[in-house]
């Protein structure tokens, strides 16, 4: 089975087990939505959306967090991890968002990481979700999921993404990548994984 055939049937499988995913973090527009994917780094969905409801009670937009000081946002999200280095990218962006985009997010790889504590994976998910533009943002389930089928052998995300991207039609990347986190996180586990009982490594 060539790993072009072997993409057919993996995505024919999670489009029948996740035909609609959803993205796992609370927001409200792009501004929201950039704040949340930026604290879930080394974080959970889970924690973040108990956190950020606070956050964006207290400021939801660029204007508003600004009159927060650095030190009242990391108090916020204390316990996302990296407080003090996220707070500090979160009033940044928000100032350069306010000096050189009107406020808005802008709609671009190059200037979203441009912005301070946004790489290439937070940048996808906003293009993706909130400017509806195909990208593939690859994270640890999606890394160690295309290696176990034998899609990548990529030594990193940044080669992983070039391989999938490759293999799957680009119509198809905005749902796959969720769908491959939500069958990482069900039926194919970092630890613990049983090869026989997992939909599609039992296949392989």
């Amino acid at each position: 089975m060539t790993k072009k055939e072997k993409a057919k049937q993996i995505l024919r499988i999670l489009e029948e087990l996740f035909p609609n995913p959803a993205i796992p973090l609370l927001h409200k527009d792009p501004y929201t939505l950039l704040i949340a994917v930026l604290l879930s780094a080394q974080s959970t969905d889970v924690r973040v959306n108990q956190v950020s409801p606070h956050l964006f009670a207290k400021a939801s937009t660029p204007e508003k967090m600004l009159s927060l000081s650095i030190e009242e946002i990391a108090t916020v999200i204390k316990c996302c991890g990296l407080s003090n280095t996220k707070a500090k990218a979160i009033w940044n962006l928000s100032k350069i968002l306010l000096e050189k985009h009107h406020g808005k997010v802008p709609a671009s790889f190059s200037e979203l990481e441009a912005l301070p504590g946004v790489g290439h994976k937070t940048a996808s998910v906003v293009m993706i979700q909130a400017f509806h533009q195909p990208a593939f943002p690859v994270d640890t389930h999606i890394h160690r999921l295309a290696k176990r089928w034998g899609l990548s052998s990529g030594k990193n995300v940044k080669q992983t993404e070039k391989d999938l991207k490759a293999l799957f039609p680009k119509k198809a990347w905005n749902k796959l990548h969720l769908q491959m986190i939500y069958f990482g996180r069900k039926y194919c586990p970092a630890r613990g994984h049983k090869k026989e009982k997992c939909p599609i490594c039992r296949l392989f």
